[in-house]
């Protein structure tokens, strides 16, 4: 049987960093404003900053990608060069969730998953990712034996 996506999300700038993004809008858009008021190379250094920040963590963000199959979870991370790590949900040991309080009302979150392959460290972590407890119930679902049917609840 063919293995279906169920979740493929990467994390989220605003949602996980809400004041940090919106101050990182005000110094672009600080500096703008500067291009009337003041001095032009000033007003180009403070904008193209931000523009440089704003685009790193963008960039950042989008080569992070989380997927959960029937099967496994895969992390992806990587624009030029790949790094893959997958946990079949046969073997799932620990799903940790960690959620500041903006994080919650915004519903993204860290998520930390454990394997019971002998590794004594976590092999999935991915921080700001949307809907983190969605994750959970789906890898819980399909953790029992390696099954591709969902466990009654």
């Amino acid at each position: 049987m063919e293995e279906r996506e169920l979740y493929r999300k990467s994390p989220s700038m605003f949602r996980n960093h809400p004041l940090l993004y919106l101050l990182n809008l005000l110094v672009i858009g600080g500096g703008i404003g500067l291009i009337v008021t003041s001095n032009l190379w000033i007003a180009l250094i403070v904008s193209g900053l931000g523009i440089f920040f704003w685009l790193g963590w963008w960039l950042n963000m989008l080569s992070i990608t989380l997927t959960v199959t029937d099967k496994r979870t895969i992390l992806r991370k990587g624009i030029l060069s790949k790094y893959t790590n997958e946990v079949f949900h046969s073997s799932v040991r620990n799903i940790e969730i960690n959620q500041s309080i903006t994080q919650r009302i915004f519903s993204v979150g860290d998520i930390s998953i454990a394997s019971s392959s002998g590794q004594p460290n976590l092999e999935i972590v991915v921080h700001g990712i949307p809907d983190p407890e969605t994750v959970k119930q789906l890898i819980n679902k399909y953790l029992i034996s390696g099954t591709t049917k969902p466990s009654e609840d």
